[in-house]
């Protein structure tokens, strides 16, 4: 289980640490943008993701390891591989290709799938679903900086 356990939780964290990869550089580029109010720093990103991935990683653990139907249990995981896929490819939109726009259409895509997501963990765990709370409200602060920095900066 340990095993099981660390694996779930390098998944996200390798996903985010990848798409940071992809965006080093770009994050001067951002700074240097008009912010809308509430904006934090810029080392807030890192730490709050890192936070979240782990807290996805430990969501996913406990669904993997659920006694709920194999089925059901695939459906949720299945679910999560793909917004943690979808959520890989918007910082790659936002900060690396500047679509700021079209970043906000994917980020809204993202929270759906997040919402599935939480949805489906929680029929097989309620721990598993309120461990992706903090990330849909991230996602929703997210949103509100995405829709700030493309307004301020057409």
């Amino acid at each position: 289980m340990r095993k099981a356990l660390i694996i779930c939780l390098l998944i996200p964290l390798a996903v985010g640490g990848l798409a940071a990869l992809f965006t080093m550089g770009s994050m001067e580029h951002f700074a240097a943008l008009e912010q809308p109010p509430l904006s934090p720093p810029g080392w807030v990103f890192p730490v709050a993701w890192t936070v979240l991935y782990l807290l996805m990683g430990l969501a996913s653990f406990l669904v993997w390891k659920s006694a709920a139907p194999p089925a059901q249990k695939k459906r949720a995981l299945t679910l999560y591989g793909v917004q943690l896929a979808v959520n890989f490819v918007w910082p790659l939109l936002f900060f690396r290709a500047g679509l700021y726009g079209f970043a906000l259409i994917w980020l809204v895509l993202l929270l759906v799938l997040v919402i599935e997501t939480a949805i489906a963990f929680d029929r097989i765990d309620k721990r598993a679903a309120w461990l992706l709370a903090p990330y849909l409200a991230w996602l929703v602060f997210a949103a509100y900086l995405n829709v700030g920095v493309w307004l301020l900066n057409r």
